[in-house]
C-alpha cells in the first residue's frame, strides 16, 4: 500500500497541478481531478491517476470518485481542494446566478469534497485537508468581491474542522497565497471570469475599475513562484524539508505580498479596536466581571 496518496482537486493548472507534480517527485502517489481531463495529460504520464470530477457534483458522484481513489491505492492521506476560479466584478454587476456560481464552486464544492475525504480519513485516524484560502481571506479587494468573501468562508469553516477533527489525528489547514504567476488572470482560460453585464462606465473611476487595470498589467508577473511554493506546501503538509520538526499550521501564508498585506490588516485591527474598546465592553451586563 502506498504510504502517502495524494487528493487534488483543480489539477489541471495552478497549485493544483505543480502539488501533483512535486507529490509525483518524491515518490508518492496522486489522484489528480478536475473537469477537463485532457488538460491533464502530462500528469497520467508522470503516474497520477487521473479522473474527471466537478466538486460541484451530487454526493453519490464525488463519492464514486473518491472510492476508485481507495480502490486503487487503499487510502487518501492528504486532501488539497484547489479547485476554483476568480469572479471580476463589484457586487452590484452580479446577477443572483453568477453570486451562486462563485460560492458553488469556491465554498460549497471545497465542502462537498473535505466531507467525503473526512468520511475515509476519521477511520483511519489519519489525514490533512488542506484547503485554498487566499490573501484576500484577510483583506477584502474591490472588484472581486465574491471572490474575496469566498476565501474568508474557506478560512472560517477550515478553522472550524480543524477543532472538530485534530483529536482523529486529523489536521485542517488553510493555504493563503498571495498573488502567484499562475493562470488565473489570464483572459483566454476558465479561471478568471467578468461580469456577463459590467456598469463599465459607472464604475469607471472607482477602485473596481483600478483592480481590473491592475490585474491586466499584474498577469503573468505576479511575484509568487508556483513551483517554489508547491514545495513549500508539501514540505509543510509532509512536516519534511523546510518544516521537518514542525507541527503544520492552521494557516500556511505563501508570499512576501501575502506576509505584508496580513502585517498590515492586523495592525489596523489592533487600532481600530483599541479606539472603539470603551464603546465595545459596553454592552456586557452589569454582573458581568470585568
Amino acid at each position: 500500500m502506498a504510504s502517502n496518496v495524494w487528493f487534488i482537486t483543480g489539477a489541471s493548472s495552478g497549485f493544483g497541478r505543480a502539488i501533483g507534480f512535486e507529490a509525483l517527485k518524491r515518490g508518492d502517489k496522486v489522484v489528480a481531478t478536475s473537469r477537463n481531463l485532457g488538460k491533464m495529460a502530462d500528469l497520467k504520464e508522470a503516474g497520477a491517476l487521473v479522473l474527471a470530477l466537478d466538486v460541484t457534483s451530487d454526493d453519490a458522484s464525488i463519492q464514486a470518485v473518491f472510492q476508485k481513489a481507495i480502490d486503487t491505492y487503499g487510502k487518501v492521506t492528504y486532501c488539497i481542494n484547489a479547485a476554483g476560479y476568480a469572479w471580476e466584478g463589484s457586487a452590484e454587476e452580479a446577477s443572483a446566478q453568477e453570486v451562486f456560481n462563485q460560492f458553488n464552486t469556491n465554498v460549497l464544492g471545497l465542502i462537498n469534497i473535505t466531507r467525503h475525504a473526512l468520511h475515509h480519513m476519521r477511520p483511519r485516524r489519519q489525514g490533512v485537508i488542506a484547503n485554498f484560502g487566499s490573501v484576500t481571506s484577510w483583506q477584502g479587494i474591490p472588484g472581486i468581491s465574491y471572490y474575496s468573501s469566498t476565501k474568508f468562508a474557506v478560512t472560517g469553516f477550515t478553522e472550524t474542522v480543524h477543532q472538530e477533527v485534530s483529536s482523529f489525528g486529523i489536521s485542517a489547514v488553510v493555504i493563503e497565497p498571495g498573488f502567484f504567476r499562475t493562470a488565473i488572470l489570464n483572459d483566454a482560460g476558465s479561471n478568471r471570469i467578468r461580469a456577463a453585464r459590467p456598469l463599465t462606465e459607472e464604475y469607471r473611476n472607482t477602485p473596481v475599475n483600478e483592480t481590473r487595470n491592475q490585474f491586466n498589467i499584474c498577469d503573468n508577473h505576479q511575484p509568487g513562484d508556483v513551483l517554489k511554493g508547491a514545495k513549500v506546501i508539501v514540505d509543510v503538509l509532509t512536516q519534511t524539508g523546510v518544516a521537518e520538526g514542525k507541527k503544520i499550521p492552521l494557516r500556511l501564508v505563501l508570499g512576501r505580498d501575502a506576509f505584508e498585506s496580513i502585517k498590515d490588516k492586523i495592525h489596523s485591527t489592533e487600532v481600530l479596536i483599541k479606539e472603539w474598546e470603551d464603546i465595545i465592553v459596553s454592552t456586557d451586563h452589569d454582573d458581568v466581571k470585568q
